[in-house]
């Protein structure tokens, strides 16, 4: 049995799971489906082609499916907003669907934190496990990896990709690609070294950690150009994670901010 309360508005044709807990004023909206043992507390707002899924927890004033914050948009457009399951998403945060300019969709994986303040635009990817903490912003067309950890009030520029295992420091601005299992912060954020507290809790295996190390010293010495020493590692180096770090590299569109920071053995 779900739990409404008496107050909240469930517009007909909305699609609620078992044991949903809607709180005091919230609306969901006619074209919402949202998974069994999902709790949305009250004054939120649900709305658009919205799918969230099991055992969430979206807190009061938050603001969940709205049109894009773009001029482009066309009410008319079929676009969706796809949530999965185990997420808590803070007071206050807003979330959007795509835009038929892009791929017409925003997704957002399982078991992730979004803190107060948290805005995900329009065409947004988001993976699982991963803290987005207060005020942080990710524009439109961002993809994040999973386990990423972003620090408070860090803007994430359009098109950017945040690679798996990032570490973002709070208050830093993102305008170009972080690569996986790396630490960035700054205004503007440039990588700095590897994310070692992360790696250290999610690798039992420490040779990976130290492949890890020894491909971030090959790529960012500067011996090479970045994208021919990325291409040397995925080539010749068979660990998967140096791998996952190499092609991330050879894909970049928005290109890589680092300073040299990693001295070469001739120094």
């Amino acid at each position: 049995m779900s739990n409404i309360h008496k107050t909240a508005i469930i517009e007909d044709g909305a699609i609620l799971g078992e044991n949903v807990t809607i709180g005091a004023y919230t609306i969901i909206g006619k074209n919402v489906k949202i998974g069994d043992g999902t709790i949305v507390d009250s004054h939120a707002l649900i709305t658009g082609k919205t799918t969230i899924g099991k055992n969430n927890h979206i807190f009061s004033h938050a603001t969940i499916g709205s049109i894009p914050q773009d001029l482009k948009f066309n009410p008319n457009d079929d676009v969706e907003l796809i949530i999965g399951d185990n997420n808590k998403i803070r007071e206050y945060t807003l979330f959007n669907p795509g835009t038929i300019t892009g791929h017409s969709k925003t997704v957002i994986g399982n078991n992730n934190l979004f803190m107060g303040y948290t805005h995900v635009a329009h065409d947004c990817i988001i993976g699982n496990n991963s803290i987005f903490a207060n005020g942080v912003t990710l524009a439109g067309h961002v993809e994040c990896g999973d386990f990423v950890v972003i620090g408070g009030l860090t803007p994430i520029h359009q098109f950017c990709k945040i690679g798996t295992g990032v570490m973002v420091g709070g208050a830093s601005a993102v305008a170009q690609d972080i690569p996986p299992f790396c630490l960035a912060e700054g205004n503007k954020a440039l990588v700095k070294g590897l994310n070692l507290v992360g790696l250290r809790r999610r690798m039992e295996n420490r040779a990976d950690i130290d492949a890890l190390k020894h491909a971030f010293r090959v790529l960012f010495n500067m011996k090479k150009p970045l994208q021919e020493a990325a291409f040397d590692l995925y080539e010749n180096d068979k660990n998967p994670y140096v791998k996952e770090m190499a092609k991330f590299v050879m894909d970049t569109k928005r290109g890589i901010p680092f300073e040299r920071v990693v001295k070469s053995e001739d120094e």
